[in-house]
């Protein structure tokens, strides 16, 4: 039976195929690496990388009402929902904490000193802002929620370049509407078209929440995040949601935990033309924009990919039909073949047993020849021609005899 010969047509199909598959590779790293940079979207990794955890954002409309001491209020709730659902911290730190949480709102401030004074973009923020939101720090440090004094500034070198015409200014005094606040961090503002159009085209400066409703910027929260234990599927959002007390109308709940996984990114696909359309007065803040931006373009990533794998799936799929059409064998051949096989099997495993046997019998026989001669040997060196060595080889040649018998 000749051999099918592949056809130029068939060959470069395959080939094409091939490219196929080595694009959806490469597709697929570049996908790995954008998730990677959405840093303030992995806080559940960071926060317990044996899983179990979740990532809850919620956006507040300025109607939300949603006010510091709410935010507060929940925190205390928390700890009791937690312990009535026997969900422990089984760490040996008594300071260790099931769960994190952080939040913010924009504003503007006036910033100055005695070389030059600016309105800038301002974030009033509080609880652990900067382990959802890590910054690229140039000199310094952060600032904390539960620091003591909530005095603390962090400018972008934008900022104090314009203040004091250098970065390394950690220590500095600056005033803040009027009140001196230390600078503890000079970041690099993230650069790039995606980032300008997220909301990081202008300077910008993070101070405590408590500074800027002190200011009369703000009044309400108009951002919630948390990392807490969600030991089954949507535990957490559903903790959230009852004990936040929002209004849904003016709310939007997102969990980020599994936002880039392929199923939340075919889900995104799914919502393509109307995705964009938002009913509710909800401005997102630049890290919302810039996930929700990343959101699509992984998305896409994530179509391409399935068309790539696609083509030489299909194409595997038409050859297996052909093939199977074509095919000239039945499976009652094949049985038969199988069949035979093992009884092929079988009949060699038995010769191969009873050669093994034979020569172990042959190899009993010998040996028992062999010391019938010695101590034959043995006894006639005796000069009676009796006692015990002719007794013995007078057994061992009966033992003989009756071996070769057998």
């Amino acid at each position: 039976m000749k051999k099918p010969k592949l056809s130029k047509k068939n060959f470069i199909w395959l080939l094409c195929c091939g490219g196929f598959c080595l694009a959806a590779l490469a597709l697929f790293l570049w996908r790995g690496i954008l998730v990677g940079k959405q840093e303030s979207q992995q806080m559940a990794e960071r926060w317990s990388s044996d899983g179990g955890v979740a990532q809850i954002s919620c956006f507040f409309s300025e109607n939300a009402g949603m006010t510091e001491d709410r935010i507060i209020s929940f925190e205390h709730t928390l700890d009791s929902v937690l312990k009535e659902a026997s969900i422990q911290t089984e760490s040996e730190n008594e300071g260790a904490r099931l769960w994190v949480d952080a939040y913010s709102a924009p504003g503007m401030l006036t910033v100055s000193n005695q070389r030059a004074a600016l309105t800038v973009n301002a974030l009033g923020v509080g609880g652990d802002f900067f382990l959802f939101h890590p910054q690229k720090l140039l000199y310094g440090g952060y600032f904390s929620g539960s620091d003591l004094n909530q005095d603390g500034i962090i400018i972008d070198e934008e900022i104090a370049w314009q203040l004091f015409g250098a970065n390394d200014i950690v220590g500095q005094i600056i005033s803040v509407g009027g009140t001196p606040h230390i600078i503890v961090g000079v970041i690099e503002r993230p650069q790039g078209k995606m980032e300008e159009g997220a909301g990081l085209d202008e300077p910008i400066a993070y101070v405590s929440f408590s500074t800027l409703a002190a200011q009369g910027q703000v009044t309400d929260v108009n951002h919630y995040e948390i990392v807490m234990p969600n030991p089954i599927k949507d535990f957490a959002m559903q903790k959230v949601k009852e004990n936040l007390y929002a209004d849904e109308n003016e709310t939007e709940f997102i969990e980020n935990t599994d936002r880039y996984s392929f199923a939340a990114s075919f889900h995104v696909l799914g919502q393509f033309g109307y995705r964009s359309m938002n009913g509710k007065a909800i401005v997102y803040p630049y890290w919302e924009n810039l996930a929700r931006g990343y959101e699509d373009i992984i998305a896409l990533i994530t179509l391409i990919i399935t068309v790539c794998l696609a083509v030489p799936g299909v194409t595997a799929v038409v050859w297996l039909i052909f093939w199977w059409k074509h095919k000239s064998w039945t499976f009652k051949s094949l049985w038969a073949k199988l069949s035979d096989r093992i009884r092929s099997l079988r009949e060699k495993g038995y010769a191969k047993k009873a050669q093994k046997q034979k020569s172990q019998k042959q190899k009993s026989q010998k040996q028992k020849v062999q010391k019938q001669k010695f101590l034959t040997k043995k006894a006639r060196k005796d000069e009676s021609g009796s006692g015990p060595a002719l007794a013995e080889a007078h057994e061992t040649e009966i033992d003989l005899d009756e071996t070769e018998r057998n």
